[in-house]
């Protein structure tokens, strides 16, 4: 740890401090201020004093004291709140970090995606006095501006962010439509509260001692008009329509304005729009926002595009050097044949390139409308291009093809058999080949909720009588990663009698010899204590055992839901809890499958004598959803949604698995992502044939693709060959 001063090297310390007050121009450094040299005191640990703990704040941004730049607030009332305010929530509020509704008495149902503060009040001043004093409260220090507008306002929130963007932070401003006071003798205006205005932070802290004092001599029937008396009148500050150059636009909408007739510069650079009058007149103006902010865009694009490609014959190679599209990354270059990225071949009924490894299928659902999308756009852009001139009618497309590039995104190539008309009425069918391109776009950060590493997980390992062989290897691998290493983890065995092993469980339990390994285990850690639950079912489906594991845990529980074969590792863990988020998302992993030794390894007799590096060939199974990473709350959540389906169908129970409930029922964000650190080694699963016909084929294709790579099985089959034939 070292600290930096300004000064020579051989100045001390104290010399340093003591020369603050001279003049710049007697520095010994030189005769300006910024002629110096840095100079590196080193860190002493004094071992006669204590040591001091260094509390660190949770997020970076607290400790450097970064704050949001814009919070939100809007004043609506109980009778307009499920009318204009929804309309607002959804026009704009998903565009800013945190945005508010003020309203003095809560109506009885508040709707869903709205935080509305309720002050019990609804006297227009009260509202806000109490919504000033609130904002400075609660959210002061974690915002640079403040933005207070009716809910009779539309507001632009790209351009208001854009505003904001370009204001200096640290400084009193009160900023929007300025209005005379009522008489009109002063000089002093008020910001109109229909076309909103804005708070700096300052300005909020600087006003706070004085509310009170506002709130009982300050006497007005407008709530905006008591809000400028209270700036001008203890702050001396006035509003102000431009400020650094900046302009606050707004726009007054007439009684019976059309959105989509309105074209005056003032309506299209406006930052607000009031008054509107209901909830359609709202969502009209965001489309009509909306429009002219996608043709701004567009018009930008084009420009940038003329610039690149001038610029373009000043670089060395020339205009010949410019990549199509302009202003998009260039095509991956594969440095070897292994990188080369397929084309995937397509017509307009069938595509060559099939999810389950078909060599054809047919064209339907998300292809379907991404090939027709692709076409209706090559037919705009040519007739765009050649008219009046020509014009083209599609008859067929000959041949298409497709592949995503991830450095720019989905190319295309089309052979298009056309039917081209000239102005005199003549017509050929010619064939011509386009290109395509649909680019990636911005990369947006979704927010998340905060979560943390040191949630417990619960591990649930279901085990039958069949599977009890494979549970002497999980255990070592649990004390080996979990145990030894003090994890924050607990483990559950669900003992899966069938009715016939139940009967005699008491002359000869199946599971004693697991049940014996948990005593030696339990014995070895003295603070560890790993319990068990008894079940008999002749189905053990998933959701049947976690109906009988969820009641038995606290809502808040995460879960761990494992088998047999898995191996356990503490960066799976970590990333379990990261990645399972209560009320918000469930955690799926594709699990490593590890190929058949047998089939890899045929010449080696034994297991010891297999290299070390046998044991990770294989695949991610993306058959098996056994695996799940979710918080009991969501599961007992999904449970109750489906209990309807459930009386009309007794057998949904064992058609489903965890992760069909979560798709259907949740609402959640169902996350499977492959899990390097999630091992299972081969084993030929015995597939029931009670389940599902989906779950029971996933299984059947599981076992089959689990054996070998397909150079490996050839391999055998061709040894076999040989053998047989000898």
């Amino acid at each position: 740890m070292v600290s930096w001063t300004q000064g020579d090297t051989y100045d001390s310390c104290g010399d340093e401090l003591g020369n603050r007050g001279d003049p710049p121009g007697d520095q010994r450094g030189g005769p300006g201020i910024e002629d110096f040299q840095p100079r590196i005191i080193p860190y002493h640990k004094d071992p006669n004093k204590p040591h001091k703990k260094v509390l660190r704040t949770r997020y970076i941004h607290t400790e450097l004291g970064i704050r949001e730049r814009l919070l939100v607030g809007v004043l609506t009332s109980r009778a307009t709140l499920n009318t204009l305010a929804v309309a607002v929530n959804r026009t704009v509020a998903h565009h800013f970090h945190r945005t508010f509704f003020f309203t003095g008495l809560r109506s009885s149902k508040v709707p869903h995606g709205m935080t509305v503060v309720a002050h019990g009040d609804d006297r227009p001043v009260w509202l806000m006095y109490e919504t000033v004093r609130h904002l400075h409260q609660h959210y002061g220090l974690d915002y640079d501006w403040f933005f207070l507008a009716q809910d009779d306002t539309y507001i632009q929130a790209e351009r208001l962010a854009e505003l904001v963007g370009h204001l200096s932070t640290g400084q009193d401003l009160y900023m929007g439509r300025s209005e005379e006071f009522i008489g009109g003798e002063e000089r002093a205006r008020y910001c109109h509260g229909g076309y909103g205005y804005l708070l700096s932070r300052s300005l909020l802290a600087r006003l706070q001692p004085h509310l009170d004092t506002c709130h009982n001599d300050i006497l007005s029937v407008r709530p905006d008009e008591w809000l400028g008396r209270c700036i001008i009148d203890y702050l001396g500050l006035s509003c102000v329509e431009v400020h650094q150059d900046m302009t606050y636009r707004y726009f007054e909408l007439g009684k019976k304005a059309d959105p989509e007739r309105e074209d005056s510069a003032q309506f299209k650079n406006a930052f607000t729009v009031h008054p509107v009058s209901e909830p359609s007149l709202m969502y009209r103006l965001h489309k009509r926002f909306s429009q002219i902010e996608l043709d701004w865009t567009y018009l930008q694009i084009q420009q940038l595009q003329v610039q690149i490609n001038n610029l373009s014959e000043l670089t060395p190679e020339g205009k010949v050097g410019a990549i199509w599209p302009i202003g998009v990354n260039p095509p991956f270059m594969p440095k070897t044949r292994f990188e080369v990225i397929n084309w995937d071949y397509f017509t307009k009924e069938h595509i060559y390139s099939c999810s389950d490894s078909a060599p054809k299928c047919e064209l339907r659902g998300a292809n379907w409308a991404d090939v027709s999308a692709v076409l209706e756009t090559a037919m705009e852009h040519l007739n765009e291009r050649y008219q009046p001139q020509l014009r083209f009618k599609k008859r067929r497309l000959l041949n298409g093809y497709r592949r995503f590039d991830p450095t720019r995104g989905m190319e295309y190539v089309l052979d298009l058999a056309l039917e081209a008309f000239t102005q005199k009425g003549h017509s050929q069918v010619i064939a011509k080949r386009v290109s395509l391109l649909r680019p990636l776009s911005t990369i947006e950060i979704i927010p998340m909720p905060y979560v943390t590493e040191a949630t417990r997980v619960q591990i649930i390992l279901p085990v039958t009588a069949r599977e009890q062989d494979f549970v002497g290897n999980f255990l070592d691998m649990y004390v080996m990663n979990m145990l030894d290493t003090h994890d924050n983890v607990l483990l559950t065995f669900l003992f899966v009698y069938d009715p016939f092993d139940a009967q005699h469980v008491s002359q000869s339990d199946v599971f004693a010899g697991i049940k014996a390994m948990i005593g030696e285990v339990e014995k070895r850690y003295g603070d560890v204590r790993i319990p068990w639950i008894s079940v008999k079912t002749e189905v053990p489906s998933q959701v049947k055992l976690m109906d009988i594991i969820s009641k038995k845990h606290p809502v808040d529980t995460l879960f761990f839901l494992a088998s047999v074969w898995t191996e356990v590792h503490a960066d799976f863990l970590n990333r379990c809890r990261m990645n399972a988020i209560s009320n918000w998302q469930v955690f799926f992993p594709t699990h490593f499958q590890e190929f058949s030794q047998t089939i890899l390894y045929r010449d080696q007799q034994t297991l010891a004598s297999f290299p070390a590096e046998a044991l990770r060939d294989g695949r991610f199974d993306r058959h098996v959803f056994e695996e799940a990473c979710f918080y009991n709350a969501d599961y007992m959540a999904s449970r109750t949604k489906m209990a309807a389906d459930i009386l009309d169908n007794d057998e949904l129970l064992e058609s489903m698995d965890v992760y069909e409930i979560f798709v259907r029922y949740s609402g959640l964000h169902v996350f499977r992502a492959v899990e390097p650190a999630l091992v299972q080694k081969y084993v030929r699963r015995v597939c029931n044939p009670r389940f599902s016909e989906d779950i029971y084929h996933r299984c059947v294709l599981s076992n089959l693709e689990g054996l070998a790579s397909r150079s490996h099985l050839a391999m055998a089959l061709f040894e076999q060959e040989q053998a047989n034939s000898t």
